[in-house]
């Protein structure tokens, strides 16, 4: 039956995701792998009330089909909160409720990307978005990433190189899997290249909420006078997952191909959940929500990054993110991340990370892997760490690794 599967099947591998979640719902380990909020931090009394009044409210109406793009009331309030939060001046109309980020990811690639096109990509970067990505089989360009995000030098000399490219990959805000924030500066000198190659930015920004210290910077898009930005972020991290709700920004032309898609996808997304969201944030100050959330992140954060300084060989660097969920480890050259955890990580230490290579366009990086920080205890998460450490101070654990990833540090 295999050979009835189409192409963008056969292409498509998703045995890694597979393994992560699989190492990290396995009690046994320690698993710093799965990009997981805390689930003791979401409101969820708030949210059993939400979807209360929401139906209550509604009445027999909520349960009917609605728009494809989505509750009204949610998009004002999310056009709002661009403009108050991201310096995004937007309007409900170019506001597209969606499935999560995941779905957001998949249709602009559906919208824009052709077998062959060219685009770039971070090295490394969210590995969904790859997995999205490989579907429509685009010819990636990696561009690397350091302490101030994408490499803007690299990237103009990648797109004067390679004029067919049609889109620009970036997770600007306390990247996955990195840590790190593309600066405003070079935010505007992507707008500016994106303006002068004719090229369509994606910027994916779910984590730009949860910054722990520092000031807010604006949205890629704050920059964009050309309509080339789409801009995307979901409630996963800063509510639930489990509501299974992004939006995305664009403009007017944009929009309306968007819309199109997703109505042949899924006609609409599950109006009960855009309603109880919408009543959530009626009756509740979010920001609140996310203050007590990004306190509690802090310390996990800070937690690792003690536990890193203490336990870690001194030719092992890691990012100090200002936010988000991620920190990025990078090994000597001489390190293979992926045979490392099967091999002696797991087995003898039973902790769990994500190899570098599967967050990567070329698959070719080898001496990394990301940690996450958010889903675990402080106490947890230093033993792990200890854990962690005492295999990579041995010597008998080094693999040759093929492809060397350049320290990222502050």
């Amino acid at each position: 039956m295999k050979k009835l599967f189409a192409d963008r099947v056969l292409n498509n591998d998703s045995s890694e995701l597979d393994d992560i979640f699989k190492n990290s719902a396995n009690p046994a380990n320690i698993s710093f792998a799965g990009g997981f909020p805390d689930a003791a931090l979401f409101p969820e009394n708030d949210l059993k009330q939400a979807y209360q009044t929401a139906i209550d409210s509604a009445g027999p109406s909520i349960f009917q089909y609605q728009s494809t793009q989505g509750l009204p009331a949610l998009r004002q309030k999310l056009a709002q909160r661009m403009a108050s939060h991201a310096g995004v001046m937007t309007t409900a109309a170019n506001v597209l409720l969606t499935q999560g980020g995941q779905q957001a990811i998949d249709l602009v690639a559906k919208l824009l990307l052709n077998r062959g096109d060219s685009m770039v990509v971070e090295g490394p970067t969210y590995m969904g978005a790859l997995t999205a990505f490989d579907t429509y089989e685009p010819t990636y360009y990696e561009v690397p990433v350091d302490s101030h995000g994408m490499d803007i030098r690299q990237l103009r000399q990648t797109l004067q190189a390679h004029p067919e490219i049609k889109l620009i990959y970036t997770v600007p805000d306390f990247h996955n899997p990195t840590g790190t924030t593309l600066s405003a500066k070079r935010r505007q000198a992507m707008v500016a290249l994106a303006n002068q190659y004719n090229v369509m930015i994606l910027e994916d920004s779910p984590y730009r909420d949860l910054r722990y210290s520092g000031k807010s910077l604006p949205a890629i898009k704050h920059y964009d006078t050309e309509g080339r930005v789409i801009f995307i972020s979901s409630f996963s991290k800063i509510l639930s997952p489990a509501l299974r709700t992004g939006w995305i920004v664009a403009a007017d032309d944009v929009m309306h191909e968007l819309i199109g898609l997703k109505s042949a996808i899924d006609v609409q997304s599950p109006n009960v959940t855009l309603a109880a969201i919408n009543a959530y944030l009626d009756n509740h100050e979010i920001d609140d929500h996310i203050a007590a959330i990004n306190q509690a992140y802090r310390l996990k954060r800070d937690a690792m990054l003690t536990a890193l300084d203490r336990y870690m060989p001194a030719n092992v660097h890691y990012t100090r993110p200002a936010g988000g969920f991620f920190i990025w480890v990078t090994l000597p050259a001489d390190i293979d991340a992926k045979q490392l955890l099967n091999d002696v990580v797991l087995p003898q230490a039973h902790v769990a990370y994500v190899p570098a290579a599967c967050q990567f366009a070329s698959r070719q990086v080898k001496n990394a892997f990301r940690l996450n920080f958010t889903s675990l205890t402080p106490a947890t998460i230093e033993l792990g760490i200890k854990r962690l450490g005492e295999i990579l101070q041995t010597s008998t654990a080094v693999v040759p690794a093929t492809t060397m990833m350049p320290a990222i540090q502050f």
